[in-house]
């Protein structure tokens, strides 16, 4: 007994966290370490890097219904969805987004990564089979997973690999899953040739449209009512509140009968605390902005065409844009990061996406196309950009 005190006294020679260095110094050695940066409430750097897609997120209407709600139902929502979380104002936007979507229902969560994990949990299963496109987000790659289905990750935009993988598995149980817009480049999923692939085999198809809905389709629909797949029987959608309606929280739209399945077996729906009334009342706000003002879905989308144009112009290496994402090519990660920080300085913010979050390894700026930018502040980003841009890569 005596020994094991004065081992106690002396103090364990390694801790359980030790490994934490050497994998900080693994980050750092890459040029792989992330940092936190808080932003003021307040600022005069011009925004290329939120998902604010609308500018909605700033909106006096939209502040004045987040406060509204927070102080007509409380500050937090107070337990799960199916306890004591849901309000009036969580079923009157569930009402209201399925219908602007042209889907039967919806069900509101508390962030579009916890509606994707619900949606690839309860849909799928054990014996079922999940096609997944290769550059899906992370959120998809993770709701497949705790599935346990079978997963096959197909190359990017390929239905007729999609087609082919479930050729290999007739009769069984299968959803096809996919961005509607992948976050990375801005290029759109071939939706209808996917849908075509799944009804020649009984499959599912889920599509998370959070970078399509408010951008894409009549007055900003999303990338489903564009292609003519809204509300069909064999088609769920999952979305995010937190990009083109400027609040917080995600949502899954689709069959009623499905809807009502994910109410009894999704655990981020049955577990989770529901989402707070002030982010609630804040999407239902911008989602009636949205429903008032049908041209901001396609002045993102002119933004980010304008901003295409003249970067490619000038010699830049971008990625043609679908919707509101301009993807700008980078040398090299080290060379992303400080094009970013050179843009930072000078009053521009801009996305830096590098490896590993970038499976193809090619470095980028991700510039956002805000329907509420101005020209002259479309001008200033251009210049921004090009003025901070030597050794880039020009076309």
């Amino acid at each position: 007994m005596p020994q094991a005190d004065d081992a106690r006294a002396a103090g364990p020679s390694r801790t359980a966290f030790d490994w934490t260095d050497a994998e900080a110094r693994r980050r750092t050695e890459a040029g792989l370490v992330r940092t936190l940066r808080p932003r003021e409430a307040e600022s005069d750097l011009l925004d290329l890097a939120s998902n604010d897609y609308l500018g909605l997120t700033r909106r006096a209407e939209v502040t004045a219904a987040a406060a509204e709600a927070a102080g007509r139902w409380g500050a937090g929502s107070t337990g799960s969805r199916l306890v004591t979380g849901t309000t009036r104002l969580h079923t009157r936007l569930e009402r209201e987004l399925a219908e602007f979507c042209g889907f039967e229902a919806a069900l509101v969560f508390s962030s579009g990564y916890t509606a994707n994990l619900a949606a690839l949990t309860a849909l799928g299963g054990r014996d079922s089979l999940i096609v997944s496109d290769a550059s899906n987000h992370a959120s998809i790659v993770d709701g497949c997973r705790l599935a346990r289905a079978e997963t096959a990750v197909v190359p990017h935009t390929d239905p007729e690999a999609v087609a082919k993988t479930l050729d290999a598995h007739p009769g069984r149980r299968a959803l096809v899953v996919s961005d509607s817009v992948f976050s990375v480049d801005g290029d759109k999923a071939p939706l209808p040739e996917l849908a075509a692939a799944c009804r020649a085999h009984g499959a599912g198809l889920v599509v998370d449209d959070a970078h399509g809905l408010g951008v894409l389709g009549d007055g900003g629909r999303g990338a489903l009512h564009e292609a003519g797949l809204a509300g069909d029987e064999d088609v769920v959608a999952t979305l995010t509140l937190s990009k083109s309606l400027g609040s917080q929280g995600g949502a899954v739209l689709g069959p009623a009968r499905v809807i009502e399945h994910l109410v009894n077996a999704a655990r981020t729906f049955i577990f989770d605390t529901g989402l707070a009334p002030a982010a609630a009342g804040g999407a239902l706000a911008s989602l009636r902005l949205l429903v008032a003002e049908p041209g901001l879905a396609g002045r993102a989308r002119t933004v980010a065409s304008t901003l295409y144009t003249r970067l490619t112009d000038a010699g830049l290496v971008a990625a043609r844009p679908d919707a509101a994402v301009v993807s700008v090519r980078a040398p090299s990660p080290e060379a992303a990061l400080r094009w970013a920080a050179d843009c930072r300085e000078q009053g521009l913010g801009v996305g830096c996406f590098r490896p590993p979050s970038v499976p193809d390894g090619i470095s980028r700026l991700r510039l956002t196309a805000r329907a509420d930018l101005t020209d002259a502040q479309i001008e200033r980003a251009v210049e921004t950009i090009l003025r901070t841009a030597p050794g880039v890569p020009r076309g």
